[in-house]
């Protein structure tokens, strides 16, 4: 079997106009995928250089193989089963900044250089008051994109031609425009002068996305068959599904230079990503995050082993027929057939997505994901939305290192270590008050929802003393 590298595989250098900020499996199998893609094409001529966003990550795995991995497709198109293989070659070089400063710092001040893409999951877009933006480098996602930012606009003196157009795939609402505000905030903090906050305001633009595709990632279970079928000692292969959709808030000339529709990719540059994000974000991510808890509690190991379950199937759909659609302000005939399409998707026999690794950063998730439909049921009709509450329940269950099953949060630290810190068995709605009531894990004023408290306190009871199953039956029959 041949080793992949650059010189076992015949490949295209292309200039680098695409800085990556992130270089796990979903940024590979979407974003990367689709470059690659459009430059075969024809329609695009773009290289990509990955820059790591934390100290530890997988750029040494992708430097091993010149960059070069296959991304592995299977999935429903049109009602049959598909799939697709393709040695993705975008990228074109990564870098880790802590230990490769001075080369991320030349990528920066690059002629070329015209997008900045990023996925670092929605804990990366966060602003900290007493970061040091100068540090090389910078240790959150806008603090290092504030510093980039500001060398540019030294470098270049302001030149207007020079800023950079930021296209953000953070599961997080108005995932760019956070970004730049914190930007602006941190230039601000900083004193960086008014000249270089118009030229942000002015010569970069920053475009909300939404992105959709299911990426398990690695196929560690079957890796040795897949091997041998591309022919490549890939240790960077990365499985996930045919579906794939991108929703891009840029004007005219975003699309004009980032041509991606073009190459027949489902691309859509839109004016406002609001609705569609919205059904997005509430339907598929929502079902995934609310799914999570429930079934790892229920024994479950993936997506499809949960829905195999009459149970579990039952919970998502009818959470997102009677508690996630009635609150989105469109057409409900519609909302009801594009809900069938991406809840069809569980199915997906190909597809191994781990209910362990969606877990990640659930807290998040769940209040990005989940607490919208949660609010708007309150508001709109004046009551808890029972599933969606048990969600919450199931969530914080898993996470209090009291439930059913051994389960290691992968999740900010200090929140896990309070969840579990302040648990009482004694007192479960105390407990519940008090985790609900920290404004370090959660943004919005979950509060501000009176029931929502007793309703999720009485869940967790139920989860505790008759487990998981029975649990769900009960909500589900009530």
């Amino acid at each position: 079997m041949k080793e992949l590298n650059r010189k076992t595989v015949a490949t295209t250098q292309r200039p680098i106009h695409i800085m990556q900020f992130g270089e796990g499996n979903f940024l590979r199998a979407f974003v990367d995928w689709m470059i690659d893609h459009a430059n075969k094409k024809g329609v695009l001529n773009s290289g990509v250089v990955v820059v790591q966003p934390l100290e530890m990550g997988m750029v040494d795995m992708l430097k091993a193989q010149d960059n070069l991995y296959h991304v592995y497709l299977e999935g429903i198109k049109d009602k049959k089963m598909v799939k697709e293989v393709t040695l993705v070659e975008s990228i074109q070089d990564a870098l880790n900044p802590y230990s490769e400063y001075e080369k991320y710092q030349q990528y920066i001040l690059s002629e070329e250089l015209e997008f900045v893409v990023s996925n670092t999951t929605e804990a990366g877009i966060k602003y900290h008051d007493d970061e040091d933006i100068f540090a090389k480098p910078a240790k959150s996602f806008p603090g290092k994109v504030v510093a980039l930012l500001h060398s540019r606009f030294e470098h270049f003196k302001g030149d207007p031609t020079k800023g950079l157009t930021f296209i953000c795939c953070e599961l997080i609402e108005n995932n760019a425009t956070t970004l730049k505000e914190y930007v602006l905030r941190h230039a601000e903090r900083c004193n960086l002068g008014t000249d270089f906050i118009s030229w942000v305001k002015d010569s970069c633009t920053f475009c909300d996305t939404l992105v959709d595709r299911i990426v398990p990632g690695f196929p560690r279970e079957n890796i040795d068959e897949i091997k041998a079928e591309i022919g490549f000692n890939d240790n960077l292969v990365v499985k996930g599904e045919f579906y794939h959709v991108w929703a891009i808030a840029g004007g005219r000339d975003v699309q004009r230079r980032f041509p991606l529709d073009k190459a027949g990719l489902h691309v859509l540059f839109l004016d406002d990503i609001k609705s569609f994000r919205d059904k997005k974000v509430r339907i598929l991510n929502g079902s995934h995050t609310a799914l999570v808890p429930v079934g790892l509690q229920l024994g479950f190991k993936t997506v499809k082993e949960a829905f195999d379950d009459k149970l579990a199937e039952s919970f998502i759909n009818k959470m997102v027929a009677e508690e996630v659609l009635p609150v989105i302000d469109e057409d409900q005939n519609e909302l009801k057939r594009f809900s069938e399409s991406i809840i069809e998707r569980f199915y997906n026999p190909a597809i191994k997505h781990y209910l362990e690794t969606i877990s990640l950063n659930s807290l998040s998730k769940w209040e990005t994901r989940n607490f919208p439909t949660l609010k708007d049921c309150y508001v709109k009709k004046g009551k808890v939305a029972s599933l969606t509450a048990f969600s919450l329940a199931a969530l914080l269950t898993l996470y209090s290192g009291k439930s059913e099953i051994t389960f290691i949060p992968n999740d900010t630290p200090e929140h896990v270590k309070f969840i579990q810190t302040v648990w009482n068995s004694e007192n479960i709605l105390e407990t519940v008050s008090q985790i609900l009531s920290n404004r370090d894990i959660w943004k919005e004023n979950l509060m501000s929802i009176e029931p929502l408290a007793p309703t999720v306190a009485g869940f967790v009871q139920s989860i505790l003393s008759v487990g998981m199953r029975k649990s769900l039956e009960a909500v589900l029959n009530s």
